[in-house]
């Protein structure tokens, strides 16, 4: 009896810790391969007066066969509370980041914004950012971001740790 107790206590405990673990290595899995992600990193400073600046990061695929494209399209709120595209004037283009070989790769792009008359409200801005991972003319993969806060540290943020979802410009 001792034994068999002993036994199914050792396998309990044993399952618990590959419990434990699955998560551990689901988090490792995601260090490996980040999320594509997009901030607003710039919202009318001094620096940038009337400007709105996106940065998205994506992962690399790990096969310099493959390349990496961003495009960042600015989009305002309507009055009624939804969202529509600022046009052409506000729309990077698909940029190209380079090969697939690189863990992550990052870029950004700030757009001048016509502020509001004296006397309207704020414009208030967000950025869509589109990713594309390209093997020759093929798109093997399409993620879509709309810009969100939590990421500090962006290179070319003003001021250096700015990072929102949206942007006010007045």
């Amino acid at each position: 009896m001792e034994t068999r107790s002993g036994i199914r206590a050792l396998a309990a405990a044993a399952s618990a810790a590959l419990l434990v673990a699955l998560p551990a290595a689901s988090s490792a899995a995601r260090l490996r391969e980040p999320e594509p992600w997009a901030t607003v990193n710039v919202c009318d400073t001094v620096g940038h007066p009337d400007g709105i600046g996106v940065r998205g990061s994506m992962p690399g695929t790990g096969e310099r066969r493959d390349e990496l494209f961003m495009r960042i399209q600015i989009q305002f709120r309507r009055g009624d509370g939804t969202w529509r595209g600022l046009g052409r004037a506000a729309d990077s283009g698909f940029l190209d980041l380079g090969h697939g070989d690189a863990r992550v790769r990052q870029a950004g792009r700030t757009f001048t914004i016509m502020p509001p008359a004296a006397g309207q409200p704020a414009f208030v801005l967000r950025g869509l950012v589109t990713f594309d991972w390209r093997r020759g003319d093929t798109v093997v993969r399409r993620v879509r971001r709309l810009t969100g806060a939590g990421h500090p540290d962006t290179p070319g943020a003003d001021p250096t740790d700015f990072s929102a979802a949206t942007c006010a410009i007045r």
